[in-house]
Protein backbone atom coordinates (compact mmCIF):
# COMPACT_ATOMS: atom_id res chain seq x y z
CA UNK A 1 0.00 0.00 0.00
CA UNK A 2 3.07 2.49 0.72
CA UNK A 3 4.45 1.83 -2.59
CA UNK A 4 1.09 2.28 -4.13
CA UNK A 5 0.29 5.56 -2.12
CA UNK A 6 3.67 6.98 -3.20
CA UNK A 7 3.01 5.69 -7.05
CA UNK A 8 -0.51 7.44 -7.31
CA UNK A 9 0.58 10.50 -5.49
CA UNK A 10 3.32 11.16 -8.04
CA UNK A 11 1.88 10.13 -10.74
CA UNK A 12 -0.84 12.47 -10.23
CA UNK A 13 1.39 15.59 -9.81
CA UNK A 14 3.37 14.48 -12.91
CA UNK A 15 0.47 14.06 -15.26
CA UNK A 16 -1.28 17.45 -13.89
CA UNK A 17 2.04 19.51 -14.53
CA UNK A 18 2.76 18.02 -18.17
CA UNK A 19 -1.07 18.65 -19.25
CA UNK A 20 -0.97 22.40 -17.93
CA UNK A 21 2.29 22.60 -19.81
CA UNK A 22 1.15 20.92 -22.99
CA UNK A 23 -2.23 22.57 -23.29
CA UNK A 24 -0.56 25.67 -22.83
CA UNK A 25 1.80 24.85 -25.71
CA UNK A 26 -0.71 24.15 -27.32
CA UNK A 27 -3.10 27.36 -26.58
CA UNK A 28 -0.40 29.67 -27.47
CA UNK A 29 0.67 28.54 -30.72
CA UNK A 30 -3.29 28.21 -31.54
CA UNK A 31 -3.82 31.50 -30.55
CA UNK A 32 -0.86 32.33 -32.56
CA UNK A 33 -2.06 31.20 -35.60
CA UNK A 34 -5.80 32.43 -34.98
CA UNK A 35 -4.47 36.03 -34.30
CA UNK A 36 -2.30 36.05 -37.56
CA UNK A 37 -5.71 35.33 -39.49
CA UNK A 38 -7.67 38.24 -38.09
CA UNK A 39 -4.70 40.46 -38.95
CA UNK A 40 -4.92 39.36 -42.54
CA UNK A 41 -8.22 39.66 -42.61
CA UNK A 42 -9.10 36.40 -43.31
CA UNK A 43 -11.01 35.44 -39.44
CA UNK A 44 -13.15 38.00 -37.82
CA UNK A 45 -11.73 39.66 -34.12
CA UNK A 46 -14.97 37.87 -32.13
CA UNK A 47 -14.64 34.46 -33.74
CA UNK A 48 -10.54 34.16 -32.47
CA UNK A 49 -12.10 32.94 -28.66
CA UNK A 50 -14.93 30.33 -30.50
CA UNK A 51 -12.08 28.87 -32.38
CA UNK A 52 -9.62 28.62 -30.14
CA UNK A 53 -11.83 27.06 -27.47
CA UNK A 54 -13.30 24.55 -30.12
CA UNK A 55 -10.06 23.52 -31.25
CA UNK A 56 -8.57 22.98 -27.98
CA UNK A 57 -11.54 20.34 -27.36
CA UNK A 58 -10.26 18.52 -30.90
CA UNK A 59 -6.78 18.41 -29.33
CA UNK A 60 -7.90 17.48 -25.63
CA UNK A 61 -7.71 13.13 -26.77
CA UNK A 62 -4.10 13.36 -27.91
CA UNK A 63 -3.16 15.83 -25.36
CA UNK A 64 -4.47 13.57 -22.86
CA UNK A 65 -2.43 10.53 -24.11
CA UNK A 66 0.64 12.66 -24.33
CA UNK A 67 0.36 13.19 -20.79
CA UNK A 68 -0.06 9.97 -19.49
CA UNK A 69 2.79 8.83 -21.35
CA UNK A 70 4.97 11.28 -19.94
CA UNK A 71 3.98 11.27 -16.43
CA UNK A 72 4.27 7.29 -16.40
CA UNK A 73 7.68 7.54 -17.72
CA UNK A 74 9.10 10.60 -16.07
CA UNK A 75 7.58 8.83 -12.12
CA UNK A 76 9.33 5.78 -12.79
CA UNK A 77 12.47 7.46 -14.51
CA UNK A 78 13.01 9.53 -11.31
CA UNK A 79 12.57 6.64 -9.01
CA UNK A 80 15.14 4.68 -11.00
CA UNK A 81 17.68 7.83 -11.14
CA UNK A 82 17.03 8.11 -7.23
CA UNK A 83 17.49 4.19 -6.44
CA UNK A 84 14.30 3.79 -5.38
CA UNK A 85 13.45 0.92 -7.92
CA UNK A 86 16.35 -1.07 -6.38
CA UNK A 87 14.66 -0.29 -3.12
CA UNK A 88 11.20 -2.44 -4.12
CA UNK A 89 13.42 -4.56 -6.41
CA UNK A 90 15.20 -5.84 -3.34
CA UNK A 91 11.66 -6.05 -1.52
CA UNK A 92 10.98 -8.87 -3.54
CA UNK A 93 8.91 -6.92 -6.34
CA UNK A 94 9.38 -7.19 -9.96
CA UNK A 95 8.92 -4.92 -12.80
CA UNK A 96 5.68 -6.75 -13.14
CA UNK A 97 4.28 -5.52 -10.07
CA UNK A 98 3.70 -2.09 -11.74
CA UNK A 99 1.39 -2.65 -13.96
CA UNK A 100 -1.66 -3.20 -11.82
CA UNK A 101 -1.32 0.43 -10.23
CA UNK A 102 0.10 2.19 -13.51
CA UNK A 103 -3.68 0.41 -15.06
CA UNK A 104 -5.78 1.65 -11.98
CA UNK A 105 -3.80 5.24 -12.78
CA UNK A 106 -4.73 5.20 -16.11
CA UNK A 107 -7.89 3.40 -16.94
CA UNK A 108 -9.81 6.40 -15.60
CA UNK A 109 -8.38 8.95 -18.63
CA UNK A 110 -8.44 6.37 -20.66
CA UNK A 111 -12.28 6.34 -20.73
CA UNK A 112 -11.74 10.05 -20.38
CA UNK A 113 -9.72 9.71 -23.79
CA UNK A 114 -12.95 7.57 -24.67
CA UNK A 115 -15.19 9.52 -24.78
CA UNK A 116 -13.73 12.56 -26.13
CA UNK A 117 -12.55 10.74 -29.31
CA UNK A 118 -15.68 8.80 -30.19
CA UNK A 119 -17.79 11.34 -28.89
CA UNK A 120 -16.94 15.13 -28.07
CA UNK A 121 -14.40 15.48 -30.77
CA UNK A 122 -17.03 14.83 -33.53
CA UNK A 123 -19.59 17.22 -32.08
CA UNK A 124 -16.54 19.87 -31.72
CA UNK A 125 -15.68 19.57 -35.49
CA UNK A 126 -19.32 19.40 -36.64
CA UNK A 127 -19.57 22.98 -34.75
CA UNK A 128 -16.49 24.36 -35.92
CA UNK A 129 -17.89 23.39 -39.35
CA UNK A 130 -20.90 24.92 -38.93
CA UNK A 131 -19.43 28.49 -37.28
CA UNK A 132 -17.16 28.38 -40.53
CA UNK A 133 -20.63 28.25 -42.34
CA UNK A 134 -21.72 31.02 -40.31
CA UNK A 135 -18.68 33.28 -41.24
CA UNK A 136 -18.71 32.85 -44.64
CA UNK A 137 -22.45 33.97 -44.81
CA UNK A 138 -21.82 37.34 -43.21
CA UNK A 139 -22.00 40.17 -44.54
CA UNK A 140 -18.75 42.06 -46.24
CA UNK A 141 -19.83 44.89 -43.24
CA UNK A 142 -19.66 42.29 -40.57
CA UNK A 143 -16.34 41.15 -41.54
CA UNK A 144 -14.08 44.09 -41.35
CA UNK A 145 -11.45 43.87 -39.23
CA UNK A 146 -10.12 47.71 -37.69
CA UNK A 147 -7.48 48.73 -39.81
CA UNK A 148 -7.22 46.30 -42.74
CA UNK A 149 -8.43 46.59 -45.77
CA UNK A 150 -11.49 43.93 -46.49
CA UNK A 151 -12.63 42.88 -50.59
CA UNK A 152 -15.61 41.48 -51.12
CA UNK A 153 -16.09 38.30 -52.59
CA UNK A 154 -16.47 39.62 -56.32
CA UNK A 155 -14.04 42.25 -55.60
CA UNK A 156 -16.91 44.78 -56.47
CA UNK A 157 -15.79 46.84 -53.06
CA UNK A 158 -12.94 47.65 -50.98
CA UNK A 159 -13.82 48.83 -46.89
CA UNK A 160 -11.67 50.60 -45.25
CA UNK A 161 -12.36 51.43 -41.43
CA UNK A 162 -10.09 52.90 -39.10
CA UNK A 163 -11.67 52.16 -35.56
CA UNK A 164 -15.08 51.35 -34.02
CA UNK A 165 -16.30 52.96 -30.66
CA UNK A 166 -16.80 51.37 -27.36
CA UNK A 167 -19.77 49.68 -28.22
CA UNK A 168 -18.94 48.70 -31.90
CA UNK A 169 -21.76 50.39 -33.04
CA UNK A 170 -20.19 53.03 -34.66
CA UNK A 171 -17.81 53.13 -37.17
CA UNK A 172 -14.80 55.75 -37.60
CA UNK A 173 -13.00 57.31 -40.73
CA UNK A 174 -14.52 55.01 -43.57
CA UNK A 175 -13.41 53.98 -46.98
CA UNK A 176 -15.25 52.50 -49.23
CA UNK A 177 -14.24 52.05 -53.05
CA UNK A 178 -16.65 50.40 -55.95
CA UNK A 179 -16.72 49.93 -59.28
CA UNK A 180 -20.30 50.01 -60.99
CA UNK A 181 -21.10 50.44 -64.47
CA UNK A 182 -17.53 50.63 -65.46
CA UNK A 183 -16.47 53.77 -63.40
CA UNK A 184 -14.40 53.73 -60.42
CA UNK A 185 -16.19 55.15 -57.17
CA UNK A 186 -14.32 56.23 -54.13
CA UNK A 187 -16.21 57.70 -50.47
CA UNK A 188 -14.74 59.17 -47.63
CA UNK A 189 -16.57 59.82 -44.63
CA UNK A 190 -15.45 60.90 -40.80
CA UNK A 191 -18.17 57.92 -39.39
CA UNK A 192 -20.49 55.78 -40.34
CA UNK A 193 -23.04 52.98 -38.76
CA UNK A 194 -24.66 50.37 -39.36
CA UNK A 195 -28.82 49.96 -40.22
CA UNK A 196 -30.86 47.34 -40.66
CA UNK A 197 -34.38 47.57 -42.19
CA UNK A 198 -37.76 45.82 -41.88
CA UNK A 199 -37.09 43.40 -44.87
CA UNK A 200 -33.58 42.28 -43.88
CA UNK A 201 -31.66 44.57 -45.78
CA UNK A 202 -28.47 46.05 -44.31
CA UNK A 203 -26.98 49.26 -45.38
CA UNK A 204 -23.74 51.42 -43.97
CA UNK A 205 -24.81 54.99 -43.32
CA UNK A 206 -21.99 57.31 -43.25
CA UNK A 207 -21.98 61.01 -42.39
CA UNK A 208 -20.09 64.08 -43.63
CA UNK A 209 -18.55 62.86 -46.06
CA UNK A 210 -17.37 62.76 -50.02
CA UNK A 211 -17.73 60.74 -52.75
CA UNK A 212 -15.12 60.64 -55.83
CA UNK A 213 -16.53 58.91 -59.06
CA UNK A 214 -15.13 59.15 -62.66
CA UNK A 215 -13.80 56.41 -65.35
CA UNK A 216 -11.40 53.91 -64.60
CA UNK A 217 -7.58 55.05 -66.45
CA UNK A 218 -8.84 58.65 -66.57
CA UNK A 219 -7.80 61.83 -64.58
CA UNK A 220 -11.74 63.02 -64.61
CA UNK A 221 -13.52 63.19 -61.31
CA UNK A 222 -16.25 64.52 -60.04
CA UNK A 223 -16.72 65.01 -56.49
CA UNK A 224 -19.96 65.33 -54.34
CA UNK A 225 -20.07 66.30 -50.24
CA UNK A 226 -22.88 65.00 -48.27
CA UNK A 227 -24.35 64.88 -45.04
CA UNK A 228 -25.75 61.14 -44.89
CA UNK A 229 -24.73 58.58 -47.69
CA UNK A 230 -26.32 55.15 -47.41
CA UNK A 231 -24.45 51.94 -49.19
CA UNK A 232 -25.83 48.54 -49.66
CA UNK A 233 -24.47 45.50 -48.07
CA UNK A 234 -25.31 42.53 -49.93
CA UNK A 235 -25.35 39.32 -48.27
CA UNK A 236 -22.56 36.29 -48.59
CA UNK A 237 -23.35 33.82 -51.12
CA UNK A 238 -21.96 30.52 -49.04
CA UNK A 239 -22.01 27.16 -51.06
CA UNK A 240 -23.09 24.39 -48.65
CA UNK A 241 -20.45 21.61 -48.50
CA UNK A 242 -21.32 18.38 -47.11
CA UNK A 243 -19.48 17.41 -43.76
CA UNK A 244 -16.83 15.53 -43.29
CA UNK A 245 -16.13 12.21 -42.13
CA UNK A 246 -14.40 14.15 -38.98
CA UNK A 247 -17.51 15.96 -38.05
CA UNK A 248 -20.14 13.17 -37.95
CA UNK A 249 -21.48 10.88 -35.35
CA UNK A 250 -20.16 7.01 -34.70
CA UNK A 251 -23.50 6.12 -36.17
CA UNK A 252 -23.40 8.19 -39.24
CA UNK A 253 -20.63 6.75 -40.19
CA UNK A 254 -21.94 2.97 -39.82
CA UNK A 255 -24.56 3.96 -42.17
CA UNK A 256 -22.31 5.47 -44.70
CA UNK A 257 -19.73 2.95 -44.50
CA UNK A 258 -17.17 3.50 -47.03
CA UNK A 259 -12.93 4.27 -47.33
CA UNK A 260 -12.96 7.65 -45.27
CA UNK A 261 -15.77 7.19 -42.75
CA UNK A 262 -14.23 3.71 -41.84
CA UNK A 263 -10.59 5.12 -41.73
CA UNK A 264 -12.06 7.75 -39.74
CA UNK A 265 -13.91 5.41 -36.95
CA UNK A 266 -10.68 2.95 -36.78
CA UNK A 267 -8.84 6.53 -35.98
CA UNK A 268 -11.23 7.07 -33.26
CA UNK A 269 -10.80 3.61 -31.74
CA UNK A 270 -7.45 3.79 -32.06
CA UNK A 271 -6.73 7.11 -30.11
CA UNK A 272 -7.33 5.15 -26.67
CA UNK A 273 -6.18 2.43 -27.23
CA UNK A 274 -2.64 3.47 -28.30
CA UNK A 275 -2.85 5.78 -24.87
CA UNK A 276 -3.10 2.21 -23.01
CA UNK A 277 -0.31 0.94 -25.10
CA UNK A 278 1.96 3.91 -24.84
CA UNK A 279 1.07 3.69 -20.67
CA UNK A 280 2.40 -0.26 -20.44
CA UNK A 281 4.96 0.59 -23.07
CA UNK A 282 6.41 3.51 -20.29
CA UNK A 283 7.12 1.24 -17.44
CA UNK A 284 9.89 -0.99 -19.41
CA UNK A 285 11.07 2.36 -21.10
CA UNK A 286 11.70 4.10 -17.37
CA UNK A 287 14.47 1.73 -16.70
CA UNK A 288 17.79 4.17 -16.56
CA UNK A 289 21.25 2.87 -17.66
CA UNK A 290 23.70 4.70 -16.14
CA UNK A 291 26.47 4.42 -18.67
CA UNK A 292 23.91 5.98 -21.78
CA UNK A 293 22.62 8.98 -19.64
CA UNK A 294 19.57 10.31 -18.02
CA UNK A 295 17.61 11.38 -21.36
CA UNK A 296 18.66 8.13 -23.48
CA UNK A 297 15.31 6.67 -22.38
CA UNK A 298 13.63 10.28 -23.10
CA UNK A 299 14.79 10.69 -26.43
CA UNK A 300 13.48 6.78 -27.41
CA UNK A 301 10.30 7.18 -25.99
CA UNK A 302 9.86 10.26 -27.88
CA UNK A 303 11.25 8.49 -31.09
CA UNK A 304 8.90 5.33 -30.80
CA UNK A 305 5.75 7.86 -29.98
CA UNK A 306 6.61 9.75 -33.10
CA UNK A 307 7.14 6.22 -34.82
CA UNK A 308 3.54 5.45 -33.70
CA UNK A 309 1.36 8.43 -34.14
CA UNK A 310 2.93 8.37 -37.80
CA UNK A 311 2.18 4.69 -38.85
CA UNK A 312 -1.47 5.69 -37.47
CA UNK A 313 -1.77 8.70 -39.25
CA UNK A 314 -0.21 6.65 -42.52
CA UNK A 315 -2.30 3.63 -42.70
CA UNK A 316 -5.66 5.76 -41.96
CA UNK A 317 -4.70 7.59 -44.96
CA UNK A 318 -3.70 4.69 -46.54
CA UNK A 319 -7.51 3.19 -45.78
CA UNK A 320 -9.89 6.44 -46.61
CA UNK A 321 -7.51 6.07 -50.16
CA UNK A 322 -8.81 2.63 -50.57
CA UNK A 323 -4.80 1.32 -50.92
CA UNK A 324 -5.27 -0.59 -47.74
CA UNK A 325 -7.64 -3.43 -46.74
CA UNK A 326 -10.55 -1.41 -44.32
CA UNK A 327 -11.32 -4.79 -42.12
CA UNK A 328 -7.69 -5.25 -41.25
CA UNK A 329 -7.40 -1.42 -40.42
CA UNK A 330 -5.07 0.02 -37.86
CA UNK A 331 -5.09 -3.56 -35.66
CA UNK A 332 -1.39 -4.13 -37.17
CA UNK A 333 -0.03 -1.13 -35.80
CA UNK A 334 -1.89 -2.03 -32.47
CA UNK A 335 -0.31 -5.70 -32.54
CA UNK A 336 3.22 -4.62 -33.37
CA UNK A 337 3.68 -2.28 -30.57
CA UNK A 338 1.78 -4.90 -28.04
CA UNK A 339 4.56 -7.29 -28.56
CA UNK A 340 6.71 -4.67 -28.79
CA UNK A 341 5.81 -3.68 -24.61
CA UNK A 342 5.56 -7.90 -24.04
CA UNK A 343 9.03 -7.99 -25.50
CA UNK A 344 10.48 -4.63 -23.43
CA UNK A 345 9.06 -6.42 -20.09
CA UNK A 346 10.72 -9.85 -20.76
CA UNK A 347 13.88 -8.12 -21.11
CA UNK A 348 13.60 -6.20 -18.20
CA UNK A 349 12.73 -9.25 -16.05
CA UNK A 350 16.09 -10.62 -17.46
CA UNK A 351 17.87 -7.67 -16.01
CA UNK A 352 16.51 -7.81 -12.28
CA UNK A 353 18.87 -7.39 -9.96
CA UNK A 354 20.28 -10.14 -6.98
CA UNK A 355 17.60 -10.03 -4.33
CA UNK A 356 19.16 -10.21 -0.38
CA UNK A 357 17.33 -13.67 -0.03
CA UNK A 358 19.82 -15.27 -2.35
CA UNK A 359 23.09 -13.68 -0.13
CA UNK A 360 22.27 -16.57 2.79
CA UNK A 361 23.72 -19.28 -0.02
CA UNK A 362 27.51 -17.26 0.14
CA UNK A 363 27.49 -17.13 3.67
CA UNK A 364 29.60 -18.97 6.09
CA UNK A 365 27.34 -20.16 9.28
CA UNK A 366 28.91 -19.21 12.88
CA UNK A 367 29.91 -22.33 15.01
CA UNK A 368 28.24 -22.29 18.37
Amino acid sequence: MLFRRALFQELISTATGAFLILIGVVIAQRAGYLIQLAANGVLPNDAISTMLGFNMIRFLPMLLSLSLFLSVLMTLSRWYRDSEMVIWFSSGLSINAWIRPVLTFSLPIIVVISILSLYITPWATNKVEDYRMQLASRDDLAAISPGVFKESPHSERVFFVENFDELGNVVKNIFVQSIQHQKLGIIVAAQGSRLTEKNGDNFLIMHNGRRYEGARNSAEFSTTEFERYAVRVEPAEVKHEAPSSQSKSNQELLQNFNNANNAELQWRLAIPISALLLAMLAIPLSALDPRAGRSANFALALVIYIIYNNLLNIIQAWIAQGKFNGIIGLWPVHLTFLMLVTYMFYRRLLQRPILPNLLPKFMVKTPK
